[in-house]
């Protein structure tokens, strides 16, 4: 059976995750109805990675088996075609090396998350960053940032439900930027540590108006439990 590899672009927004979920619209149901509507296989749509609900992808990386081949460029174009109206295109369809599996082969993860750091929320840019209207201390999130980067145990950082055999990763780029009224943050990582947020979350709890030194944050106590707008890009080699 040919093995497709795509890579997916979306808006999270109306989604509970990229995973299918008995509790509302997933990426993946909509990317396999879409497969269905013009081959009228049932297929498995297996993806790089999960996501959360309102979490966006600029590339994140899947792939499906069809019983028989077809050009790239007419399962591209199907799928996009059946795709609509969901916020979902599938700019990339390759046939996948032997082998291939997006999940497995994966090799690293980025994510950035967008921080709008002024009184006013976002207008134009709702649903796609995080609006925190108090005063961050850049300098001192730099500082945390530091901390985490590099080869550690990050067991503290795992979720109830992380399927990763070891809890021992590299933490590649925890980079902070500022540009104005917004505040980026990147991550680049081997493979999952959990739930992304909660490094992110050490990182914002160096706050200038908490007046809390920076590496006093770096354990798991720092989630800032709250939600935000991630711009994700999961890579298979």
């Amino acid at each position: 059976m040919p093995r497709y590899r795509i890579s997916v672009e979306y808006d999270g927004g109306p989604f509970v995750g990229r995973q299918r979920q008995d509790t509302g619209p997933s990426i993946q149901a909509a990317l396999e109805d879409a497969v269905f509507a013009f081959t009228g296989e049932r297929v498995h749509v297996q993806g790089a990675g999960r996501t959360d609900a309102g979490v966006h992808a600029r590339g994140q990386v899947a792939h499906f088996d069809l019983a028989a081949e077809k050009p790239t460029d007419e399962v591209r174009g199907a799928i996009n075609f059946h795709l609509k109206p969901h916020p979902i295109v599938v700019p990339i369809v390759e046939r996948a090396a032997p082998g291939f599996h997006a999940r497995f082969s994966a090799t690293w993860r980025r994510y950035r998350y967008r921080i709008l750091n002024r009184r006013a929320p976002a207008a134009l840019d709702r649903g796609q960053v995080w609006h925190v209207p108090v005063p961050l201390d850049t300098a001192a999130m730099v500082e945390a940032a530091a901390v985490l980067v590099g080869h550690h145990d990050f067991n503290s950082f795992r979720s109830v439900a992380c399927q990763s055999k070891t809890s021992i990763k590299t933490l590649d780029v925890l980079s902070v930027q500022r540009d104005g009224e917004e505040i980026d943050i990147e991550v680049d990582l081997e493979l999952d540590v959990g739930r992304i947020k909660f490094p992110v979350g050490v990182v914002l709890r160096a706050r200038a108006w908490q007046h809390e030194p920076a590496v006093k944050c770096a354990s798991a106590e720092c989630d800032s439990g709250e939600s935000v707008a991630i711009l994700s890009h999961v890579i298979g080699s």
